[in-house]
């Protein structure tokens, strides 16, 4: 079978390309610079999640051993009520945050009643308000974080 002739020079010159750019792997320049290390993370304030969120969190039953304190539930899970570990709330709350969008963050959005813009919740609505004093200080605290 007959190759058509813009074929076969398309694939000589691709064979010869690859060639040319795996023989160039062998040696790194050294006037590249260095590769990106990755991107930026959001970060927010252990502080204040352990002395004003974490208890919000507890005193809203989210840490119940029927909630989220009883493993993970959906994507959220808290050490229990009773045996708290604020290091482990802290990093799990962290994962339910967007610091691009702060009010679409599931750890705001998730509990808020649906007449508020909710998308539901197994555990029933916390937030049946825009202007809830809780919802108002979660909030805040996410909007206070910043990419690093």
């Amino acid at each position: 079978m007959r190759k058509h002739p813009a074929v076969s020079a398309l694939l000589v010159g691709s064979t010869a390309m690859a060639v040319a750019v795996v023989s160039g792997c062998d040696k790194a320049s050294t006037t590249d610079p260095d590769p990106p290390a990755g991107g930026q993370s959001y970060v927010l304030d252990f502080d204040t999640f352990a002395n004003t969120i974490n208890p919000i969190l507890s005193a809203q039953g989210c840490d119940n051993l029927t909630c989220h304190g009883g493993g993970i539930r959906g994507t959220f899970e808290l050490s229990p009520n009773g045996n708290k570990n604020v290091q482990f709330d802290f990093e799990q709350a962290r994962l339910q945050v967007d610091g691009a969008n702060p009010v679409a963050s599931p750890l705001v959005m998730k509990p808020l009643a649906p007449e508020c813009g909710g998308p539901g919740h197994a555990g029933g609505y916390v937030f049946t308000e825009l202007d809830d004093p809780d919802y108002l200080t979660i909030l805040a605290w996410i909007e206070a974080g910043e990419y690093r």
